[in-house]
């Protein structure tokens, strides 16, 4: 980290909390019909926008392997890094996914934890639900489950998550000390964050941070690190890692036609644990 970072949230100032939920909700409804959609997909019928999305994804951090185990419309070219590389997943362990998407994250996790493990994904978005619930049929993956829901109110227990992961998605809240604040929730003591996110390098064009698509589309709504390092202690985390991709603006540059966003934002890892307790429950218990 550096001490000159800049500090500035940068929630979408200017944006309603509720204009911003809108406009990211709009988005990922139009990107989940998209998906399903030959007649408004690029594709028509070819492989072409297939490999893009499997050459966006190997840029992002996932193997070969990684793309052919998962089958479906859960690879949405979506993302800005691999979680499921960070967490160091265990069998057993139950997985949460903020912000799950199609729900590839969520498919690779539920191969680490095996058959005795649980992956549950939220989505506040109707569509993106659908279609992870789709994929957990072409997948055949008895151990996932899809929940409607917002990051910031969590549909799961206190206490009964072991590893939490998310994929460029925290930087789309506009209360993002809640969503750490329900992270930590819903994670038991000794379990752990693994996110891939963006984050704030330097002051953002005059417009930007109030533009509903530029926050919609991951970019408005970038935190520093040392203000993300703020919320994640004050939410109670401890051993906060913040880790800055130095190869991240090899695809954030194509993020905008005007401007090389690389400028502003950086792809990080982003790791913290909840303080373990003298004793932790044992793992695979269900997210009720």
């Amino acid at each position: 980290m550096t001490d000159d970072a800049p500090t500035a949230e940068t929630d979408g100032e200017g944006l309603t909390d509720a204009d911003q939920r809108t406009a990211v909700r709009e988005r990922y409804s139009r990107i989940a019909a998209e998906s399903s959609s030959t007649e408004s997909s690029c594709c028509e019928g070819t492989d072409s926008c297939g490999d893009a999305s499997a050459d966006e994804s190997r840029r992002l951090g996932y193997s070969d392997a990684d793309l052919d185990a998962v089958d479906g419309d859960a690879n949405l070219g979506l993302g800005c890094g691999n979680p499921t590389a960070i967490a160091g997943l265990e069998t057993g362990d139950t997985v949460l996914d903020l912000g799950s998407g199609g729900g590839f994250d969520c498919f690779l996790a539920a191969r680490e934890v095996g058959e005795t493990g649980r992956v549950v994904g939220v989505d506040m978005t109707p569509e993106m639900v659908e279609t992870a619930r789709e994929n957990v049929e072409a997948n055949d993956a008895s151990n996932v489950e899809f929940r409607l829901g917002e990051i910031e109110h969590l549909p799961v227990a206190d206490a009964s998550v072991d590893v939490i992961l998310s994929n460029c998605v925290v930087n789309l809240s506009p209360d993002k000390p809640q969503v750490f604040r329900e992270a930590y929730r819903v994670l038991r003591p000794g379990g752990r964050l693994a996110i891939s996110d963006v984050v704030l390098t330097a002051e953002l064009p005059d417009g930007v941070r109030t533009d509903p698509t530029s926050v919609a589309a991951c970019v408005g709504g970038a935190a520093s690190i040392p203000a993300l390092d703020a919320m994640l202690t004050d939410a109670g985390f401890a051993d906060v890692s913040i880790e800055p991709k130095s190869d991240s603006d090899e695809f954030i540059r194509e993020w905008d036609d005007e401007r090389d966003l690389s400028d502003y934002v950086v792809a990080a890892r982003i790791e913290a644990e909840k303080p373990a307790s003298r004793q932790r429950p044992s793992r695979g218990d269900a997210a009720e």
